[in-house]
């Protein structure tokens, strides 16, 4: 049996880097990207819903002057992020391979049992915030657990705890939406929701819960060992396991954050809008798919972007906001959805078959 010397057992990509470094080294020769700024740029996955964004913001703005108004930025900012950050944790998740169709009800179900404790005198608001995460945490828990060691498809686990998630709110409750204005300036509510005014614009604190948590997941994902592991484990996990990537434990740490982001912010929407509804958050989870999937993070798995995922987030809300006040039914909001996933699943279709091709 032959041994393959070390120069195969490299990576193709150290080797590819290797022979650029060389050629970079000798005098008059071009530097390894052949390709312009520009070209480089527009290769980003980023990139298109970039312009999107944009082109959306222009055409609502010449439509209706209101639609840059402060109050209507601060009403579309409101509830933008609190989906966003569900959004940013299933980026890594969809990096890794893995779906979670349970956000949605975990969404609803986390400030159901958070007010249900709270408003029965069983535990103060702290500690309810504390087991409706740690619960939520277990949701992700089992759902990975499932998907890891019994070898089921997300999809298939992911739709039954939404059922069960959803019916035990539901159960909890008798249907009926929980209380929560008596939180008598609680400072957790505050510290999660709380908002004041800069100018004309109201500011919720849950726009810097959002900041974090993309600065934060954009950091592990691109910058640390961990992202380096979201993003083997997504992209070839029998090469991943084969070079001591701990592919399941990985997954299984994404699931519980996924559940837990949408336990946060299913709280925060609570504490804002002075609801928590056992049917709160249906639907969400394939909008929040659309948005990670638009922002450009391959729905195969291996490449992820948060700031792609954070342009996506915005170019959907911003899109129901802006048909909303110019007039259109919200009930035609789906059409444009399913547009622009359309839209944008060719465009990035091109954009990888050009960088492929060098050009």
């Amino acid at each position: 049996m032959t041994r393959s010397s070390p120069a195969s057992d490299a990576a193709p990509g150290a080797s590819a880097a290797a022979g650029a470094a060389a050629d970079a080294a000798l005098p008059g020769r071009p530097p390894f990207d052949h390709r312009s700024f520009v070209h480089r740029l527009v290769a980003k996955p980023e990139f298109g819903p970039l312009i999107l964004l944009v082109v959306e913001l222009a055409v609502f703005w010449a439509i209706t002057p209101d639609f840059l108004s402060p109050q209507n930025i601060s009403n579309t900012l409101a509830f933008t992020v609190e989906l966003g950050l569900i959004a940013l944790a299933m980026t890594l998740l969809m990096t890794s391979g893995e779906f979670d169709l349970s956000v949605g009800s975990v969404f609803g179900f986390a400030p159901v049992l958070m007010w249900t404790l709270f408003n029965s005198g069983a535990a103060p608001l702290e500690a309810g915030f504390v087991a409706a995460i740690a619960v939520a945490a277990l949701v992700g828990l089992v759902n990975g657990w499932f998907v890891t060691r019994l070898r089921i498809p997300s999809f298939l686990v992911t739709l039954g705890m939404l059922l069960v998630v959803r019916g035990t709110a539901l159960f909890i409750t008798d249907g009926f939406p929980q209380r929560t204005w008596n939180t008598g300036g609680n400072w957790l509510a505050w510290l999660l929701a709380g908002d004041f005014f800069v100018g004309g614009f109201r500011i919720y604190m849950s726009l810097f819960w959002f900041i974090a948590a993309a600065l934060a997941m954009g950091y592990v994902l691109n910058q640390t060992k961990a992202g380096n592991w979201i993003q083997a484990a997504g992209g070839n996990p029998g090469a991943a396991r084969a070079r001591g990537v701990r592919v399941g434990r990985t997954k299984i740490w994404l699931f519980v954050l996924s559940s837990t982001m949408a336990a946060l912010a299913g709280v925060i929407s609570s504490i804002r809008t002075s609801a928590a509804n056992p049917n709160s958050g249906t639907g969400y989870e394939l909008e929040v798919i659309a948005m990670v999937v638009i922002g450009g993070t391959a729905l195969s798995g291996g490449r992820g972007t948060v700031l792609g995922t954070v342009l996506g987030v915005f170019i959907l809300r911003v899109m129901r906001n802006g048909i909303v006040l110019i007039g259109v039914p919200g009930l035609a909001y789906n059409i444009f959805i399913g547009a622009i996933i359309l839209g944008m699943m060719a465009l990035h279709s091109w954009l990888d078959r050009r960088h492929q091709a060098g050009s």
